[in-house]
């Protein structure tokens, strides 16, 4: 039994010992103490809804919060760093102490997480010798200058601070994440370690790996702890072999699993998900629970894997996890909050009463311009002989562009055998004129183009569907055409290349441009589609379905919600209440090939087929 109702961040400020070990077991300020974590991130979650899932968390027995910090969107261009709004850092941790969460913090520079390039900007690839995660003297200036700006935030947050009159929720700090995995240099992890103590931080360290690459990422000084989903015999006791009379710490139990598009949508039995947990807290180990509310991966942040094949992640980060997408409870978030009382020995506080979610009905997309009438009025090319990728593009005060699309542009006499190399990343919409030819991708390397009467415009819209985040080809992930396109075995040259990274900038500009004008009977894309959704009371929470449309990515009121692509397996995008207004609400659709005419609010969401995980 454990009473930790005196072990809460508000009531200790000021102590100075933190969470230390002592013979295989936690203390925290010298009282013996377990981890119960679950992982949420702030970046994944609208602001509005940050402390209703903290006390969700609570409710559910859970004393620690978990989270990532993303570098690719606190620093998107070079230099320029960003902790306001739904990216206030501070505001987040100071958040969970208010509602008596601890807090271990995971600031990477590398955070995995399904997300893009695993939390790296993509500018770091315009260097084209860059070594991500090594010593190499450009990517530790990167990440030296990130943290100068990042630590100052995290320091007085930590909860054995004593250079400050109160300290904060922070009671341990990550080193890095899964460098077991990766492993490309051995100096790295010890420079990862100093560049967190240089710069302030004093509570304890660990390391986080799957059973694999338990011993390959370990660091001096960092308490190492192991990452899975079953329980294989002695896991835990492997935690032994590489330190000795320490306690036991599962950083990611994994109560779901992610879904790719194309495949199904991963569930875990909740069943055994809970017998699992009870078996890890039965052998005294602390846990934390990845993740305890997933959430989504809004805009074009979602991440890839590549292992046979290059495959997408998609927009919502449910996971199957405790809490759903849209923050409301699952069986998982009751049989784990009777397992954790039981476990804790006291009541815990009531679970918060769940939103209701509006149905809104149907939206009419009345109003239609092709991306063909936008380009020369809202997008300024960039003149080339050869392709440029993507993060090499002059643009963002040199960082280049990271998500989203490039319109590839030049002039061809006749038709014939067109050739990628494999230089598409990751998809190329392919047209001469505006007449649709194919596509090229990772599997289809070639396409006949038609003959035709004099010089014609061919043009490659590329997609970037997610740079991978896991694996050793993270070093590989430009996009866009990263090398030449032959025509009859002649590479292609003289290119305009038009940038539509589809900024909240762009989608303003394009609300107000001319040549907007209603949708005919029959249109294919690439096009922008727009109608208003009008709301009479308070918004609340919903989901868009967007039946007969093909692929492409919504924006509403400016705010890109995600993809959707018809290959499923996820048919509805989260919308979030706040994120709406009483009144009138601009829902912009941009849509690569087939338009639908309508799309549906609902009140349920539906991330497609399931498939138990394995």
């Amino acid at each position: 039994r454990f009473n930790w109702s005196e072990l809460i961040p508000l009531q200790l400020w000021g102590r100075t010992l933190g969470l230390q070990t002592e013979n295989s077991q936690f203390l925290l300020e010298g009282m013996p103490f377990r981890i119960f974590g679950g992982s949420m991130h702030y970046f994944r979650v609208p602001r509005e809804y940050w402390e209703d899932r903290m006390l969700k968390m609570k409710a559910c027995g859970l004393n620690t919060l978990t989270t990532y910090v993303p570098w690719n969107l606190h620093e998107e261009e070079r230099g320029k760093f960003d902790f306001s709004r739904n990216l206030d850092l501070e505001a987040f941790l100071s958040l969970a102490a208010k509602n008596g969460l601890w807090v271990i913090l995971r600031p990477g520079p590398y955070i995995c997480s399904e997300w893009d390039l695993g939390g790296l900007p993509s500018w770091l690839l315009q260097d084209p010798e860059m070594q991500l995660r090594t010593t190499y003297r450009g990517f530790t200036e990167a990440v030296d200058a990130y943290f100068d700006h990042l630590m100052p935030i995290v320091v007085p947050l930590q909860a054995s601070t004593t250079h400050y009159k109160k300290g904060g929720p922070i009671i341990a700090v990550q080193v890095e994440n899964e460098y077991g995995s990766y492993a490309k240099d051995p100096s790295y992890m010890t420079y990862v370690k100093m560049a967190l103590l240089n710069r302030g931080i004093v509570e304890m360290l660990m390391t986080s790996d799957n059973k694999n690459g338990l011993s390959f990422g370990l660091v001096e000084g960092a308490l190492a702890t192991v990452n899975f989903q079953k329980l294989e015999p002695g896991i835990l006791k492997h935690l032994d072999t590489v330190q000795r009379d320490q306690p036991k710490m599962v950083m990611e139990y994994w109560t779901g699993w992610f879904d790719n598009w194309g495949g199904p949508h991963y569930v875990f039995d909740a069943d055994e998900m809970v017998n699992t947990v009870a078996s890890i807290l039965k052998v005294g180990a602390s846990i934390n629970l990845y993740m305890f509310h997933g959430g989504t991966n809004f805009g074009f942040m979602n991440g890839a894997l590549q292992a046979e094949e290059y495959k997408s992640d998609v927009t919502s980060y449910d996971y199957d996890a405790v809490l759903t997408e849209a923050g409301d409870y699952t069986s998982k978030f009751f049989k784990l909050r009777q397992l954790f009382s039981k476990t804790i020995g006291q009541p815990l506080p009531l679970p918060p009463m769940i939103e209701s979610k509006a149905s809104y009905g149907a939206i009419l997309l009345h109003q239609y311009i092709s991306l063909w009438d936008v380009l020369p009025s809202l997008v300024q090319p960039i003149k080339s002989e050869l392709p440029v990728n993507m993060e090499n593009l002059h643009l963002n005060d040199s960082s280049g562009q990271s998500y989203g699309y490039v319109l590839y542009e030049t002039v061809i006499f006749g038709g014939g055998h067109l050739h990628s190399r494999d230089h598409v990343r990751d998809r190329a919409q392919v047209f001469i004129n505006t007449m649709y030819v194919g596509e090229l991708d990772y599997n289809t390397v070639e396409l006949s183009l038609p003959e035709g009467q004099g010089f014609r415009q061919l043009r490659l819209l590329v997609e970037n569907r997610g740079r991978v985040n896991y694996g050793l080809a993270l070093n590989e992930q430009r996009k866009g055409l990263i090398g030449d396109v032959f025509l009859n075995k002649t590479p292609l040259r003289n290119f305009k290349i038009y940038s539509l990274e589809m900024k909240p900038g762009f989608m303003k500009s394009l609300r107000s441009t001319a040549g907007w004008s209603a949708v005919p009977d029959y249109f294919v894309g690439p096009a922008f589609f727009r109608g208003r959704l009008w709301i009479e009371h308070q918004p609340q929470d919903t989901f868009l379905k967007l039946q007969g449309w093909e692929k492409g990515a919504v924006f509403v009121n400016g705010r890109n919600l995600g993809r959707y692509w018809r290959i499923g397996p996820q048919e509805t995008l989260y919308l979030p209440g706040p994120w709406l207004r009483k009144g009138s609400n601009e829902i912009v659709i941009f849509e690569e090939r087939t338009a639908g005419r309508i799309i549906q609010s609902v009140d349920i969401p539906y991330l497609g087929r399931t498939q138990y995980v394995d």
